[in-house]
């Protein structure tokens, strides 16, 4: 063989590697292993152990497939940062995409599929933002096929699980922060641009707010058809949009908030799909500390009421924050509107504060995580709050645990570096509520 050859040979091979390590359907064994908790003694199920690191998708989504089987997540286990699903059952870790994405993972609520946002050039990695002059891409998965054919050893090419919903026009930048509705026909997502000047009715220009000067307006949301590829606009608002989420259960509900990069004038925000409805979700005083908001039902959404600083305090971020006002895991009813205070961490507890926090689909409970990284459980009936699980306490981790409740409301996933060797590295893991718990039965029933 001459050299001309030699050399072809070896491109072909190590394009031929390259696809396999790289390639959507590729499998990985299980990295299952069951741990007691250090403290509590409740039994953690850690479905990843990679040392490359693996994280779940932000508390605000669906974490489950459909089937309630999977559990979706990405790493860079692969070729750049890629989506990966594991079967909590079975341990089996599969690659989902192969071409990267931008901002969030959806799985969709009705059926086995995932929807993402990627740049039409396929950049690999997890990008915060797109182009800024658009041509972004909202791509299905059918998991459905996949899983069917890594299970068969018959995995074919990306574009066999992959349909084009839409692309963006031009001159819409988006920083990826996607939800899709309940319904599954429409995906939402935050703009800026040229387009978003014309203002709601109501709205303001705002400018930045707090020390990492962020916040500034204008800004907007935009939904897409996920049939036809229409995009509509929702709503613009004087204000940077961060964090956009749906309510699973009652389409054409968005959720989002005014991004400051920590406290703002007014985090929370509710507004219809067709642009009506838009008002301030909890309306907050000066003083309190909003943060992390999760829809976790038709009716209700969970808020963080964070006491993140001592009395007297005053900064960049003004004095809120402070335990001279009600703090803790906070529950808003969207029909009614009222706030009510499920729980919080124990006075003096090192603890501190919730931060992240969370509801159960069937109503029942509540959890959060604190700044030690530990996970809290209240049952919203008693009020009784419980330490579930001090994971190591690592506030060495990556990122936070970001706990999220199982569609069947049994069991609570996070990630945690508790495993890790370098106290960094995240891991995927599973909490379970205690069968005493799920056994408790109560006279009167607490949501309708």
């Amino acid at each position: 063989m001459n050299g001309r050859l030699i050399k072809t040979a070896i491109v072909i091979a190590m394009v031929l590697i390259s696809s396999a390590w790289g390639q959507i359907g590729r499998r990985w064994p299980s990295e299952k292993k069951a741990v007691p908790d250090p403290v509590t003694g409740v039994p953690l199920s850690f479905l990843t152990t990679d040392p490359a690191g693996d994280s779940k998708i932000y508390q605000t989504h669906q974490q489950w497939t459909a089937d309630g089987k999977w559990l979706i997540f990405r790493s860079n286990r692969g070729t750049g940062v890629q989506a990966f699903a594991v079967n909590e059952e079975t341990g089996e870790i599969v690659q989902v995409t192969e071409n990267g994405y931008i901002g969030m993972l959806c799985n969709a609520h009705k059926s086995m599929k995932l929807f993402v946002m990627r740049n039409p050039r396929g950049d690999l990695g997890r990008a915060r933002l797109g182009p800024a002059n658009g041509g972004q891409e909202i791509i299905e998965v059918n998991l459905a096929r996949l899983f069917a054919d890594v299970a068969a050893g018959t995995v074919k090419v990306a574009g066999d699980y992959e349909r084009l919903c839409g692309t963006l026009g031009p001159g819409i930048n988006t920083h990826g922060d996607t939800a899709v509705d309940a319904n599954d026909e429409v995906i939402y997502f935050g703009v800026t641009g040229p387009d978003t000047a014309q203002l709601s009715e109501g709205q303001t220009l705002q400018q930045v707010y707090g020390p990492r000067n962020m916040g500034a307006g204008p800004s907007g949301l935009r939904s897409m058809n996920l049939k036809t590829g229409e995009v509509k606009v929702v709503c613009n608002v004087g204000f940077q949009i961060g964090h956009v989420q749906t309510n699973p259960v009652a389409p054409g509900e968005i959720i989002f908030c005014w991004e400051t990069g920590s406290k703002a004038p007014q985090r929370t925000w509710f507004v219809n799909a067709d642009g009506t409805g838009l008002r301030a979700l909890y309306p907050e005083a000066p003083y309190e500390w909003i943060t992390h908001e999760a829809v976790f039902s038709r009716d209700e959404v969970a808020i963080a009421i964070v006491c993140n600083r001592k009395p007297g305090v005053s900064d960049g971020w003004g004095t809120a924050g402070t335990p001279e006002h009600p703090t803790g895991l906070g529950i808003v009813n969207l029909r009614t509107r009222e706030m009510r205070i499920a729980g919080q961490v124990p006075p003096g507890n090192p603890g501190r504060s919730d931060w992240h926090v969370a509801g159960s689909p069937d109503g029942r409970w509540a959890a959060f995580d604190d700044f030690q990284y530990r996970l809290w459980l209240i049952d919203r009936h008693t009020g009784e709050t419980v330490l579930l699980a001090d994971l190591g306490h690592r506030t060495t981790a990556d990122d936070h645990i970001h706990p999220t409740f199982s569609l069947d409301s049994t069991r609570i996933e996070v990630q945690c570096a508790m495993l890790a060797p370098d106290n960094r590295a995240l891991d995927i893991c599973v909490v379970p509520v205690p069968k005493s718990w799920l056994d408790r039965t109560y006279s009167e029933k607490l949501v309708p």
